[in-house]
């Protein structure tokens, strides 16, 4: 897991649009659902999850978008790499994409979301939990540091 004193600094594809967040995430998690895996346009998606007062996106005017109801997006209005994610559930944590990130190496995943959504010939050899559907109750829990 991350240092919890390193400062984690990412930036969109063109350079434009970039992502700070100090000390640790809350929670960092794979996605298999299809929203995700259309977002980031991977078999699966790697998250790792901040407070909002601890992340911050620039340019501060980024606007966003939101296709699935309850989840709020934002992108680089340059180049359109997702930057961050809001769900309605999932409240107090923005998920930034592992891959925008300056260092993935740190921001290890502790466990899946919607795993029954796995593309059938994806085979990640780890022992982390998985949760068949929404990680809600299991992410929750991590964020308030109950790693439930």
């Amino acid at each position: 897991m991350a240092d919890t004193d390193e400062v984690h600094t990412g930036r969109c594809y063109c350079g434009a649009s970039t992502v700070s967040a100090p000390g640790a995430p809350l929670v960092v998690s794979y996605c298999h659902c299809e929203d995700c895996r259309r977002v980031t346009g991977a078999p699966v998606g790697a998250f790792a999850a901040w407070a909002p007062g601890n992340l911050t996106l620039t340019p501060s005017d980024l606007g966003t978008i939101s296709v699935a109801k309850g989840v709020e997006r934002w992108f680089c209005p340059k180049c359109g790499s997702p930057l961050a994610a809001r769900w309605d559930y999932l409240p107090d944590q923005i998920y930034v994409p592992v891959g925008v990130m300056d260092r993935p190496e740190v921001l290890e995943p502790s466990r899946h979301a919607h795993a029954a959504e796995r593309l059938p010939w994806l085979h990640l050899a780890d022992e982390l939990p998985r949760a068949e559907r929404s990680a809600r109750d299991g992410l929750n829990a991590a964020a308030a540091g109950c790693d439930g």
